[in-house]
């Protein structure tokens, strides 16, 4: 039975990166456990928040962004 392990997440004072779904102002950057990297809107990092918390190596959170990720990380 493979084990599951929580991403690292860090909080950032701000991000300059675009969400690369839509282009809007980018709330979370993660980091991918098979390679690659992504930046989220606070919309779509909600959106993909589960799916996030399971395939991310490591995530990165503007500083004042409520992400639902962190929720999940507490249960």
């Amino acid at each position: 039975m493979m084990q599951k392990i929580a991403p690292t997440v860090t909080v950032a004072a701000e991000l300059t990166e675009r969400c690369d779904q839509c282009g809007a102002a980018g709330k979370l950057h993660a980091t991918f456990l098979t390679g690659g990297e992504l930046t989220f809107c606070g919309h779509h990092a909600n959106r993909f928040a589960a799916r996030l918390m399971e395939s991310a190596a490591m995530i990165m959170v503007e500083l004042g962004f409520g992400w639902r990720g962190a929720m999940l990380r507490l249960e």
